[in-house]
């Protein structure tokens, strides 16, 4: 629906949850053919809508085998109706970052140190209710969108060696998260992306 208000200049459409005739949308989006449509999911029935309707895909985070299994199965599903290629794959991934690997494991201690509690008395039934590719633990629910997984966690270098790894599965896009995040992201910014720079032009020389 959406899609045909972007670029019809008057657009019906009759479902089940909406009813509209000849209506019309403007100013139209600077996009063409639209603005890039992101959504993420892991039920079967959400990955079939995000294949069939969707631009890119998002994940929450998890390791380079996991997110790569997950392109390639989203790949496939493309294919098989007949669609190109998703324009993007994006992740989310907590970032610690120190000038040694022991000081980020300090931090990761810290912020990981959680118990059944009342802030966490949601877990269970988060777990229970959702329909989840991986089984999660307490340490995944200590920060949002299953964060941790992707371990960008360790020095400047370490961190950027892992970026680079995910890219080669076909990841574009990082969620990233950090608290406090001024400060951590302009280490981020300073440190990290330099790096990755470096090691990308390394990689495409060699």
């Amino acid at each position: 629906m959406l899609k045909g208000l972007w670029s019809a200049p008057s657009f019906t459409y009759h479902g089940k949850y909406y009813d509209i005739v000849d209506t019309k949308l403007s100013p139209k989006p600077v996009q063409r053919p639209n603005p890039i449509l992101y959504a993420g999911g892991e039920s079967d029935k959400g990955k079939d809508l995000i294949t069939s309707h969707c631009d890119a895909y998002v994940m929450h985070g998890g390791t380079v085998d996991e997110i790569d299994a997950k392109i390639q199965d989203m790949t496939n599903r493309r294919a098989q109706k007949g669609l190109p290629p998703l324009q993007s794959y994006g992740m989310a991934a907590y970032v610690i970052c120190r000038d040694t690997e022991e000081e980020a494991n300090i931090e990761l201690a810290r912020i990981t140190d959680v118990k059944m509690g009342s802030a966490y008395d949601s877990f269970d039934d988060f777990v229970s209710k959702s329909e989840l590719e991986q089984k999660l633990q307490l340490y995944d629910y200590s920060v949002s969108n299953r964060g941790l997984r992707p371990n960008l966690i360790g020095t400047p270098d370490q961190i950027a060696a892992r970026i680079l790894q995910y890219e080669e599965t076909g990841l574009d896009l990082l969620l990233l998260q950090c608290s406090p995040q001024l400060e951590e992201m302009e280490r981020f910014a300073k440190q990290v992306m330099p790096l990755v720079e470096k090691k990308r032009a390394a990689m495409a020389q060699a």
